[in-house]
């Protein structure tokens, strides 16, 4: 069975990030039956500070102990769903640094998202995209955006359109789709992180 990491990009206060990355787990889980499990992976259970570790992640492992729990969390998953609000056409601090601790832990791995924000965040989405590629991880093509005017009251209590659940569908599907067929490439990523330990 495939495992998927739903990862809250936020951690504001009073951010929506999580509601919004339940509602993805629970369509994601009845979609995809027993195809798959989803779990949420929260950022503020991490406490990453700014990064710390002297050697990029590039080339080798990270020695500090958050970096190994973050590493060993992130490695255990075949894709992952990105949950990002936008700030300031960018997606958040605290999803650029939790990505940039790690290397090959992310490669050969698919990448979906899930924005929202004004605009359904699709700015940040697109700088994420381009990181994506960097890790050599497949960014794959559909994207659900949620703008706060139209999928939340007060930009606070979410209550996401009908049309949204078809999308996080499509999303999964093309998601665990590239899983599958990316299953050799993940092989020769974990031998690597394993063998610099």
């Amino acid at each position: 069975m495939l495992e998927i990491g739903i990862i809250i990009g936020s951690t504001r206060p009073g951010r929506n990030g999580d509601r919004v990355a339940q509602w993805v787990q629970e369509l994601a889980a009845e979609h995809a039956c027993d195809a798959a499990e989803f779990e949420l992976v929260d950022l503020k259970d991490y406490q990453l500070p700014l990064l710390d570790e002297p050697i990029p992640a590039g080339r080798a492992p990270g020695q500090q102990p958050h970096t190994r729990r973050w590493a060993e969390r992130i490695g255990s998953y075949d894709a992952y769903i990105f949950v990002t609000p936008e700030y300031n056409t960018a997606p958040p601090a605290s999803l650029g640094n939790a990505i940039d601790y790690l290397h090959s832990e992310w490669a050969g791995k698919p990448v979906a998202y899930v924005g929202y924000g004004i605009h359904g965040a699709v700015m940040a989405v697109q700088k994420l995209r381009a990181q994506a590629g960097v890790l050599r991880m497949a960014d794959i093509g559909p994207q659900v955006a949620l703008t706060l005017r139209e999928d939340f009251v007060n930009s606070t209590d979410f209550r996401p359109r009908e049309l949204h659940v078809a999308q996080v569908h499509g999303l999964v599907d093309e998601l665990l789709a590239w899983a599958r067929a990316l299953g050799p490439l993940r092989v020769p990523a974990l031998a690597v992180s394993q063998q610099a330990q």
